[in-house]
């Protein structure tokens, strides 16, 4: 099996992150591996914000975990201390698509790094009220931007558990 297979079959949603930093390359090479997601008519409709300030990387996931309805002290990103936030441009009819697609490199790339990564959602959310708009004010961000999620990227602080077995009917042939 090629090395692409392999990484399709064995990327799993980490939920237990190691507090250290990614290294500068392999957070650049997931990034980079995010801005090459199909999108419809190669528009490039998302934007990723890396989140690496711990400051501001906690008042985003306590403004998640507000919105999840967690009580106080639950860390929805599991420790991650990178958060890739993924928008789209919603005047782009493939936006929520384009979004999954960058959603997705993100995190089959981190896993070809060995890198532990998960999808958490309310990104939608955050990016709706004034706390998401104001981020996205200070970042220079214009246009009509939902957001599709936040990739939570670190050190894996356990191995991944296997894969759950297939479901029977999961395809059909004609």
């Amino acid at each position: 099996m090629n090395e692409t297979l392999k990484v399709l079959e064995s990327r799993r949603s980490c939920r237990s992150f190691k507090p250290d930093m990614i290294k500068e390359d392999e957070l650049c090479a997931v990034i980079n591996a995010g801005t090459y997601a199909a999108t419809g008519m190669g528009r490039q409709s998302p934007v990723i914000i890396a989140v690496t300030d711990k400051a501001l990387r906690d008042e985003i996931m306590e403004e998640n975990r507000k919105i999840g309805g967690w009580k106080e002290g639950f860390d929805p990103f599991y420790g991650a201390p990178v958060i890739l936030i993924v928008l789209a441009n919603k005047e782009v009819p493939t936006y929520i698509y384009d979004g999954s697609l960058v959603m997705g490199n993100l995190m089959n790339a981190a896993e070809s790094l060995g890198l532990g990564s998960i999808w958490i959602h309310r990104a939608k959310e955050e990016f709706e009220s004034d706390f998401g708009k104001n981020i996205l004010k200070k970042l220079g961000i214009t246009g009509d931007y939902e957001g599709i999620g936040h990739c939570a990227l670190g050190y894996a602080a356990q191995a991944a558990k296997p894969a759950a077995p297939r479901k029977e009917n999961y395809v059909y042939s004609i």
